[in-house]
Parts: C-alpha cells; structure tokens; sequence
C-alpha cells in the first residue's frame, strides 16, 4: 500500500489534527505577546495553565459520554469550543480572564485529541496499516504552519486579536469539515468482558506523559527563551514552536516509514534519547542559531513517541476497550500540561529556563531507559 493510500485512509480525522495543530501553534506563537498582555509572571502564567490543562484533563476523562451524546458531531463541536476559547485568549487583559478562556480551549481539545486518536486507531485495526504516526505528522505541519503564519503577522506588527480572529473562522471551516469523524460507540455488551490492564495503561500513560511534557515545554517556552534568554527578536522567537512544528512532522514521516522496517519499542527508545540531546543542545545553546538547531533535533526525535504509544495501547486491548483505553491514557498524558506549565515556570523563575529544559532532557533520558524498555517487556512487540 502506498503513502497517497495511507493518505485516504487517513482523511477522515485529518481536520481534527489540522484544528488542533493550528490552534495551539497560534496560541504558543503570540505566547510572549499574550502574557505581557495580562501582566503575569513566569510563576503566574504557569500556574494558570496549569488550571486550564485541568479541562483538557475533564474532557479527556469523559470523551466517550461526549461521543454517546453528540454522536458525529462530537469533534466538531469540540473544535467550536477550541475556536471560542482561543479568540477569548487573544482579547484578554487580565490573568483571570486568560485562565478562563485557557480553560475553554483546553476542554475542547481534549475531546477532539481523545476521538480523532481512537479514530485513527479503529482506522488502524481495520486496513491493518500504521497510521498513527502520518495523523500526527499532519498535525505538526499544521502546527508548523500555523507557528509561521503567526510570526509573520506579528513581524508585520498585527495584534493578537486580528490573529485569533483569523484563527476562528480558519476553525469553524475545519469544525464543518469534522462532520462524522468521531470514532464508532463502543459495543456495551462487550464492555467488561475483557478488562483493561491498570498497569498497562499506567505504563503508556506515563511515556505519553513525558512525551507530552517535552512538546509542551517548547512549545510554550520556546519563543520565550529565545527571545529572553537568547536576545531573539519577535519573528526569531516564533521561530522556535514552528521548528520545533515542523521536524516533528517530518520525524512523524520518517516514523511512519521505520515502523514497518523496525521494532516500535526500539524506534522510541533511540527517538527519546536523540530528543533529550537536542533539548540539552537548546538549553545550553549561546545563540539563537543554535538553540533552533537543538528545539530541531528534539523536535525530530519526540515526534513519534507519544503516536507509538498511542497505537500499541490501541493494539493491545480488545476493540471494545479501545476508546475506554486511549482516554485514560490520554488523561495521563495530559498530565504533561496538568503540571508541566508551573513546573516550567517554577523551575524557570528560580534558575533560568536553561536548567527547565535540562530538567525535560533528564526525564528524556530516564524514559528512554526506564519506561519504554519496562513497556516492551509487558506487551512484547
């Protein structure tokens, strides 16, 4: 089967991943501008998306009651709600009121991340293809792209509320797009016939975690460092989660590719240990050139940990627990940005946002050694 078939397979959840990419590209891109914009402090801004990550973290929970009660629209009404909450986020001036729409958005999100991943996963079973891998990589060109777009606009000197205003009616065109993209009920008469493994679940959980928590410190802290740390300019700083966007994307092809030729256990060992030197690179970088070249390398290697995850968990339990499993899974996962954000911050405002990216090297390296070799003994593949 070749890539364009891989492709078509794939359509169907396409404009969930775009959604998502584009939307927190945006976001993560005016990042610098939205927190001066509401006055906060490293400290602050941590801990209040540390309480917006909690309605992705709610919504990830109940993402199978959201598919029961909206059926196919489930994803799209989630990208509408991603769409409110990011054009609220632009428009705010206070701290409160960035919390809020933070959390709007995050609560969306959840629930598209959660369906289109069981989608793609169901979409797995039936071709017998590695799919997970190319949704993703769509993902980040989106992301990548979004990041670029974004930089632009505020290189060309245009506020964050014509850009979030741009970002909704791009939104709303993908929330129609998104019309019956929501994975297939579970059939409940299976539910309970075979139980989901805890520790199993915990395992993946935890890799995606990690995962998580190094995507979502670039891109969030990216731009920031190397605009402050780094002495970057605006369009240099936009620069950093738009890499970091696009190598993921190409690392996701390459992935896409290798997972045919090689274990998936052994693909996310080596990605995980190549993602943790180029985010020591990125920590300990003098200049702005090398810190995007170092925010690359992690980019290219983080990039399919967390969709390998994401797919062994969808193999490894019977079809009737898959949307159960990946919800759980992402909850934990989630967590990245539960406690990552005053993680980062605390870290940040206390040593430099240098030694918060040695620290996200460090779990790298731990996960690559500890966690993914424990999940290769569990599930043998």
């Amino acid at each position: 089967m070749t890539f364009k078939q891989d492709l078509h397979l794939s359509r169907k959840p396409l404009a969930g991943f775009v959604a998502i990419g584009a939307a927190w590209a945006t976001y993560f891109a005016q990042m610098p501008v939205v927190k001066a914009q509401v006055g906060a402090t490293d400290a602050q801004y941590g801990m209040a998306l540390l309480l917006a990550a909690f309605g992705a973290v709610a919504a990830m929970w109940l993402a199978p009651l959201c598919r029961r009660l909206a059926g196919g629209f489930a994803v799209s009404l989630g990208i509408v709600v991603v769409a409110i909450g990011m054009l609220a986020a632009g428009t705010s001036n206070t701290l409160v009121l960035l919390t809020g729409a933070m959390l709007l958005a995050s609560t969306g999100s959840g629930v598209v991340d959660v369906l289109i991943n069981a989608r793609v996963s169901e979409i797995e079973e039936t071709s017998r293809r590695p799919l997970m891998n190319l949704n993703h990589a769509l993902y980040s060109f989106a992301y990548a792209a979004g990041a670029l777009c974004t930089g632009a606009l505020r290189q060309a000197g245009v506020g964050p509320e014509a850009s979030f205003t741009l970002l909704l009616i791009v939104l709303l065109i993908l929330a129609w797009a998104a019309r019956d993209v929501a994975p297939a009920d579970e059939p409940s008469g299976q539910i309970g016939v075979a139980p989901v493994s805890r520790p199993l679940v915990l395992l993946t959980g935890g890799i995606v975690l990690i995962g998580f928590l190094t995507e979502a410190a670039t891109e969030g802290w990216s731009a920031l460092h190397l605009e402050r740390t780094l002495g970057g300019g605006p369009g240099e700083g936009a620069l950093g989660p738009a890499t970091l966007g696009l190598t993921m994307g190409l690392g996701r092809l390459g992935g896409h590719i290798l997972t045919a030729r090689m274990r998936d256990t052994t693909l996310m060992m080596g990605a995980a240990l190549f993602s943790a030197c180029g985010v020591a690179l990125a920590a300990l970088a003098p200049t702005v050139l090398l810190g995007l070249t170092g925010f690359a390398l992690a980019g290219l290697g983080i990039s399919v940990v967390a969709p390998l995850a994401m797919a062994l968990i969808g193999r490894a339990v019977p079809p009737a627990q898959r949307l159960f499993a990946i919800s759980r899974v992402s909850v934990i996962g989630y967590g990245a940005f539960f406690f990552g954000p005053p993680l980062m911050g605390l870290v940040a405002e206390g040593f430099g946002l240098r030694s918060a990216f040695l620290l996200i090297s460090g779990l790298l390296c731990v996960t690559a050694i500890v966690l993914i070799p424990a999940l290769a003994r569990r599930i043998s593949v």
